[in-house]
C-alpha cells in the first residue's frame, strides 16, 4: 500500500510540474505579446509634414493635416539665426539652431484651426495648421 502511495505522489508531482511549465509558457508568451504589440502599432507610418523656417517666415504658412490621427511635423531651420517653432493651441514648442532639423509628434486633434509661429520672428513668421 505504501508503494502505491509513493507512486501516486510522484504522479501528482509530475502533473504539477507540467502544469507549472504550461503556466510559465503562457505568461512568457503574454509578456512577449505585450512588448511587441505596441511596437507594431508604432511601426505604422505617421503622416509627415515639413515646415521650413527661413528669413523670419514659415514655409508653408498653412498646413492641412488629418483629424483624429497622430502626425509628425519635421521642422527645418534653413536660416542663419535660431528659431522657435511654437503653437500655443497645440501646446508645442521647439527651438532650432541655424541649419538644424528636428521633429514633433502631435497627438490626434479634433477638426479646427491651430496657430503656429516662430516666437523669435513673431511679427512675420505666422501660420496655421488646419485639421480636417
Amino acid at each position: 500500500m505504501r508503494d502505491l502511495f509513493e507512486v501516486r505522489r510522484d504522479h501528482d508531482a509530475s502533473a504539477l510540474t507540467r502544469c507549472l511549465r504550461s503556466l510559465w509558457l503562457a505568461v512568457a508568451l503574454a509578456m512577449i505579446a505585450i512588448i511587441i504589440a505596441p511596437q507594431a502599432a508604432r511601426a505604422e507610418e505617421l503622416p509627415t509634414f515639413t515646415i521650413v523656417m527661413k528669413q523670419g517666415r514659415l514655409h508653408p504658412d498653412t498646413l492641412e493635416v488629418p483629424a483624429n490621427k497622430r502626425f509628425k511635423l519635421i521642422l527645418r531651420n534653413e536660416g542663419v539665426s535660431p528659431v522657435e517653432f511654437e503653437s500655443r493651441s497645440l501646446r508645442k514648442e521647439k527651438v532650432l539652431a541655424p541649419g538644424a532639423t528636428s521633429f514633433l509628434v502631435i497627438a490626434p486633434q479634433k477638426p479646427g484651426e491651430y496657430d503656429m509661429f516662430d516666437e523669435f520672428h513673431e511679427d512675420t513668421a505666422k501660420g496655421r495648421i488646419i485639421v480636417k
